[in-house]
């Protein structure tokens, strides 16, 4: 069976200088604050940020950038159909503040960042991805009058991998009626709840399969799944490889 090549996140740890310079690109990025500070203007709104803050940059959206001083960012570039991430996360370029705690995180993944063969890169990077983008939705400060409050859904779906969703349940706890929900649910995440929740449970299980201590059919019903084939199914169409493989790193 031919599996479509795998779309992999990547995270660096980047310089800028003083030269102002613009760019623009087909994948999401998020830019964060490690040593020093740089000031990133998109889309008209300049801001300046430090170890304590992020540029949340859309793909397509041109942004311009430089920094005086010695600084150092770690960068996540997000193709689509990488890491599970709500779609209107990235639905504005705008600059944010990060708290103690993810902070701490962008430290460690910065001090992991190093050069590696492709595959053990390649690893890193998704699981890197995936706890960054967890840690920001969790720690989102965004105004949700409208629609969805999906940083509150994406919370309560990573803390609930290993049961049943119930899309009832979760649409009548959020105050709609399942047709209306749906509707909205895939305006704020970009695809149904189902197919959002299975992303997230094999993103989870990436974070699990670098523990050698924890076994196949172990990962399966901690994220979620019914047993180890129906977990190894989904990993395999997702990844393009059996979880065994991903573990052993022969991509």
């Amino acid at each position: 069976m031919k599996h479509a090549p795998l779309i992999v996140p990547s995270v660096s740890v980047r310089r800028y200088d003083a030269v102002e310079a613009s760019d623009v690109h087909d994948f999401h990025q998020i830019v964060l604050g490690l040593d020093g500070e740089m000031a990133m203007a998109v889309e008209g709104r300049e801001q300046r940020i430090d170890c304590h803050g992020a540029w949340i940059i859309p793909a397509g959206a041109r942004h311009e950038y430089w920094a005086a001083g010695e600084n150092r960012q770690l960068v996540l570039d997000l193709p689509f159909s990488s890491v599970a991430v709500p779609e209107r996360f990235f639905e504005r370029a705008r600059a944010i503040g990060i708290d103690p705690q993810v902070t701490r995180l962008v430290q460690g993944v910065a001090m992991g960042v190093k050069a590696h063969d492709t595959a053990l890169a390649n690893r890193f990077a998704w699981q890197a991805a995936t706890h960054l983008c967890g840690a920001l939705i969790s720690d989102a400060r965004l105004d949700e009058a409208r629609g969805l409050d999906f940083a509150r859904i994406d919370r309560w779906l990573r803390a609930q991998l290993s049961e049943p969703l119930r899309v009832a349940d979760l649409a009548a706890h959020c105050g709609f009626g399942m047709r209306r929900f749906h509707q909205l649910f895939n305006e704020a995440f970009g695809e149904t709840p189902h197919r959002y929740l299975n992303r997230l449970r094999l993103d989870a299980a990436l974070t699990l399969l670098a523990d050698p201590r924890e076994t196949l059919s172990d990962i399966a019903l901690t994220v979620g799944f019914a047993d180890q084939s129906a977990f190894t199914h989904a990993f395999t169409k997702r990844f393009g490889m059996a979880p065994g493989q991903w573990r052993s790193g022969r991509h």
